[in-house]
């Protein structure tokens, strides 16, 4: 069976973009093959260096996730910080892992020039997400664009390792990518990536007034209201296509371009459809909320059966590298 691989960082309440950009193909691949899903916990102390918000960010992050139709007995659901293999390999990986290939990572640039301190689990990011890969032998890991060139990082360390210490056989599996439009990249309230470190993000279980407010202040020009407005390139009409029907999408794009409506008009459109499109889950969530212990439960048995598999992996490893 194809083992499909992606994780998740909890360091913030998940938000729209999350949503779209990796929950939601995840969950549609669990009609494929195996799916790994991952709290990664231990690349959230990165940004959050708050303990209770860590603990909250994973409790809620579970929750969150199974809401929007994870589905436990179909996949392997799990905290990264509870596989301890998971940092064990990462060192492993990190000392065949040329200095060069890190510094040459374009989301460590990125966080660095928008204000995160530069420290050194940031800079060597990628090569924890690269355990988490290489940890469970995934054959395939959908990603964004933005994330495209940590799975390229990944599969170099791969081949390093193997070049290294695999003996003219595969010790560790190289990953595929699988990029497609289905894996989107969402943008947020101001037009950029959708991201919890911008501060542009719609979050998913907000409160209905919380959630209109946010919608209610997406970035817009001063485009005046009786003028026609092109929907190309508005943030606007790219969540709307997200959560509306192609007819709904139609008719906003054609009353973009005839004017004499406002952005307010059409914001309210977009929190009207974004609301019912997550209305479901909000249901499902409360369910979720009203069983003490499940979601507990869920993440145990998740992390037994990931361990199962890490331990293999470290067995066949450690022996190439002489720790057994």
């Amino acid at each position: 069976m194809q083992r499909i691989l992606t994780g998740i960082q909890p360091s913030g309440t998940f938000h729209v973009g999350n949503y779209f950009g990796a929950m939601q193909p995840l969950i549609a691949l669990q009609e494929r093959g195996q799916v790994f899903a991952i709290l990664v916990d231990l690349h959230a102390l990165t940004t959050v260096q708050d303990a209770e918000a860590l603990r909250a960010n994973i409790r809620n992050g579970a929750v969150d996730f199974l809401a929007c139709g994870l589905d436990p007995e179909r996949s392997v659901f799990f905290r990264q910080s509870d596989v301890p293999a998971h940092a064990e390999l990462m060192w492993i990986l990190s000392t065949v892992t040329p200095m060069g290939l890190l510094e040459r990572a374009h989301a460590y640039k990125d966080k660095v020039a928008r204000g995160l301190a530069s420290n050194a689990g940031l800079f060597v990011y990628p090569v924890l997400q690269a355990a988490d890969i290489l940890l469970y032998d995934a054959d395939v890991v959908p990603v964004g664009k933005d994330q495209k060139q940590h799975l390229e990082i990944a599969r170099d360390i791969a081949i390093k390792m193997n070049e290294t210490y695999g003996r003219g056989a595969e010790l560790v599996k190289l990953p595929e990518p699988e990029i497609s439009e289905a894996v989107a990249t969402v943008p947020g309230l101001d037009g950029q990536k959708m991201s919890k470190s911008y501060g542009n993000t719609i979050e998913i279980f907000a409160p209905e007034k919380a959630f209109r407010k946010r919608i209610m202040s997406i970035v817009t020009d001063s485009t005046p209201l009786e003028a026609p407005k092109d929907p190309a390139g508005s943030t606007i009409v790219a969540l709307y296509r997200l959560v509306a029907s192609p007819e709904q999408v139609r008719r906003m794009e054609d009353d973009f371009r005839a004017g004499g409506k406002g952005y307010g008009d059409f914001k309210q459109r977009l929190f009207e459809a974004a609301w019912e499109y997550f209305a479901a889950m909000r249901a499902r969530r409360e369910e979720i909320l009203a069983r003490p212990g499940y979601v507990d439960d869920v993440l145990a048995d998740g992390a037994r059966r990931a361990r199962e598999i890490a331990e293999v992996t470290m067995e066949r490893v450690k022996g190439a590298v002489g720790l057994k």
